[in-house]
């Protein structure tokens, strides 16, 4: 079990299921436009592109960030290869990987990192057949047409407020693009943690993450890292049920340090009961309550509360899930 200062900057939003109905969340794109930020649409139609090879000196933690670095890759090629990753085939990955970072850790991490396609092709000088493998595994990633995180990245990521829109990713690119673009916000993480800026983390209907193993593992890697980088990162979802499915899962919940909970299914709020000891009086405020009522759980103490939120405010119409309230 991990010891609670490692979760103190992690906090957890839990609405209730109702299904995977649109409707039902909150545009980020227009909030954050309306807050003068960027929305980065990730798919394979967009002309955006996402370098997966990015890497800051800080990337390790005071360590050699190379290592933190082939994790990702590991994690890029899992689902590439449809069994998962054999040791030999990772012990290749780990290779190429400090082939094709050589020159640009020599240089001080300055000039313009590798990216996949560069990978591939150091995957095809290697006498292993098994590297070949990896590298026509990768093809349709790198030179082919889901190639978005195989290029340099071409968009400003220095926005003051970012969202990263992956809605249009589809089941063939997720697995990837999930694992790339929460590394590319780790980036960012680190480049605001260098200048001194400290990073607030936003993560709708995050269990989607755990339908992988390999993302669910970086998710909770990340979870646990971004107290070190002057980071706060928030995991929200509705879709409960499917949370309380995973062990790592359900250890974040466990170990948040600010949970709230809204209005729960009824399955839902006998495993959270179990997991997070809610009484039954307790059980009450999250049981056919209104939209803004529920429950807080801040460190060991859970209290009810109530958030009514004017609905006669321009900030209410960007953030209800309601179509009929909104602009």
């Amino acid at each position: 079990m991990l010891e609670p200062y490692e979760w103190k900057r992690s906090r957890t939003v839990l609405r209730r299921e109702s299904g995977s109905n649109p409707a039902d969340l909150v545009d980020f794109g227009q909030l954050v436009k309306a807050l003068g930020g960027e929305v980065l649409p990730i798919s394979p139609h967009s002309s955006i592109h996402l370098n997966a090879l990015d890497i800051d000196r800080a990337y390790g933690e005071g360590k050699n960030p190379l290592i933190e670095k082939v994790q990702l890759i590991l994690s890029i090629f899992e689902p590439l290869t449809g069994n998962g990753l054999t040791a030999k085939q990772r012990s290749i990955l780990d290779r190429c990987a400090r082939l094709v970072y050589r020159e640009y850790i020599r240089g001080g991490y300055r000039g313009v990192p590798p990216t996949l396609t560069d990978l591939r092709r150091v995957l095809l000088e290697q006498p292993e057949a098994e590297a070949h493998d990896l590298a026509l595994a990768s093809e349709l990633y790198t030179t082919g047409s889901l190639n978005i995180f195989a290029h340099q990245t071409n968009v400003d990521t220095g926005a003051r407020i970012l969202c990263y829109d992956i809605r249009e990713l589809d089941e063939q690119l997720r697995p990837v693009g999930m694992v790339v673009t929460l590394d590319a916000i780790f980036n960012r993480v680190i480049r605001n943690w260098r200048q001194g800026k400290r990073t607030w983390i936003l993560a709708d209907e995050f269990y989607i993450l755990f339908r992988y193993s390999f993302s669910a593992e970086f998710f909770y890697r990340l979870f646990k890292r971004m107290r070190k980088y002057n980071a706060f990162i928030t995991a929200v979802s509705q879709n409960v049920d499917e949370i309380l499915r995973s062990d790592t899962a359900r250890l974040m919940l466990a170990n948040s340090e600010l949970l709230v909970m809204l209005n729960q299914a009824a399955t839902d709020r006998e495993e959270l009961a179990k997991l997070l000891n809610i009484s039954e009086n307790q059980l009450s405020y999250i049981t056919n309550v209104p939209a803004g009522h529920g429950l807080i759980r801040c460190g060991g103490v859970i209290i009810p509360f109530e958030n009514s939120f004017p609905k006669n405010t321009k900030l209410y119409r960007l953030m209800t899930t309601k179509p009929d309230e909104k602009f």
